[in-house]
């Protein structure tokens, strides 16, 4: 059965058996006013998941409103939705993140089922929210990788206490169809059939938090610039898998992450190997943090980056940020750096004729905003 219709089907069970005093409603909202912007680069070359920096001051790349629905069905029983607005590369438009009922079984387990977000990331399930993380932008060479956000299926959660802190593990399962995929300056539509993934999560009283998680799904991806080429079909019906792990800390007044990620597809697609580490420290309200950052192409060569971060909060529902990140590749590296199918397949046809290298790309990016909850 679809996964929405099943979630609409238990909606309407749930919700005719549940006496009417169960029902509890809560809200939560969320939102970054923000802009960015490439410098050192030439004129129209542009940076990121969906290629929203550029050379100019633009605001579509961060800036976001979002708003998480909450309704208790009956004891133990919560339905909840999550839709965010957001650019998509020009154009603005809602976004549901989540759509799921969550079933406690006891104060240990944990079902849900529906739209549900995909935990590949330490901070996927706040991948929105950014007063969760200290970035105004959340580390490219990891967080582009993967761009399937959600998916519809089912997961199961089981915490056990322990006495130094509690271990949270996470099992889900599912499928995305029709998921915009942005590669090559352009969108595409990618399917992710047979999605699984495990991760566990290590919470400890005053060590910090370590996370390790694995996940796989079959892909589908039709690139037209590629027929006829000897990559045509690369993305069709393959293989992809995903490994990460990471750890937190925060005191109060010291934090730190990091996080190390490898992508391996199937078929001529080149292994990513990517991790971040940030230090930084909170004087009052004011905060400080530094990053370095690096990805590694099977195929070409690496991106690296360092960022210098600092933010003030203005109340604690408001934070205001700014970031300034240098971004260096060699050895014919693209990294973040977004080139057209034709630039690539030009550049490709250079170097294999011409023996001429692959062009690298290195920048500084400038990022100021407001991360906010209401």
């Amino acid at each position: 059965m679809n996964p929405f219709r099943m979630l609409t089907l238990l909606l309407l069970l749930a919700s005719t058996s549940a006496p009417a005093n169960d029902g509890s409603f809560t809200f939560n909202g969320f939102g970054t006013l923000g802009v960015s912007r490439l410098g050192g680069e030439d004129p129209g070359r542009s940076y990121g998941i969906q290629g929203q920096v550029n050379d100019r001051w633009r605001g579509d790349e961060l800036s976001r409103l979002g708003g998480q629905f909450s309704y208790q069905l009956r004891d133990h029983l919560v339905a909840t939705a999550q839709v965010t607005a957001a650019a998509d590369q020009d154009s603005w438009g809602l976004d549901l993140d989540w759509l799921y009922l969550a079933w406690e079984t006891t104060d240990r387990l944990t079902l849900r089922a529906g739209r549900l977000r995909n935990p590949v990331y330490m901070y996927s399930e706040t991948l929105n929210v950014g007063v969760t993380y200290p970035w105004l932008r959340l580390p490219d060479e990891v967080y582009y990788q993967l761009q399937i956000a959600n998916y519809e299926g089912v997961d199961l959660l089981y915490s056990i206490p322990l006495p130094f802190g509690s271990l949270t593990w996470q099992v889900n399962g599912g499928q995305a169809h029709n998921r915009d995929h942005f590669i090559h300056d352009d969108q595409h539509d990618m399917d992710y059939h047979k999605v699984a993934g495990i991760n566990a999560t290590l919470a400890t009283h005053h060590w910090g938090s370590f996370r390790i998680a694995y996940s796989e799904a079959s892909l589908n991806m039709r690139l037209p610039y590629m027929d006829g080429t000897p990559l045509e079909g690369i993305a069709d019906d393959v293989k992809g898998k995903f490994t990460a792990l990471g750890y937190q800390y925060d005191d109060g007044t010291w934090l730190a992450a990091s996080e190390a990620t490898r992508i391996v597809i199937e078929g001529l697609t080149p292994s990513f190997d990517a991790f971040y580490l940030m230090g930084g420290r909170r004087f009052g309200d004011l905060g400080a943090h530094l990053t370095y950052a690096q990805l590694d192409d099977e195929f070409t060569g690496r991106q690296s980056s360092w960022t210098w971060g600092l933010s003030y909060r203005l109340s604690p529902a408001v934070v205001l940020k700014g970031e300034y990140k240098r971004v260096d590749n060699a050895s014919e590296s693209q990294g973040v750096y977004v080139r057209s199918g034709e630039e690539y397949l030009e550049a490709l046809a250079r170097k294999r004729l011409l023996g001429q290298p692959m062009r690298t790309f290195d920048g500084d990016i400038l990022a100021v905003g407001i991360d906010f909850l209401f």
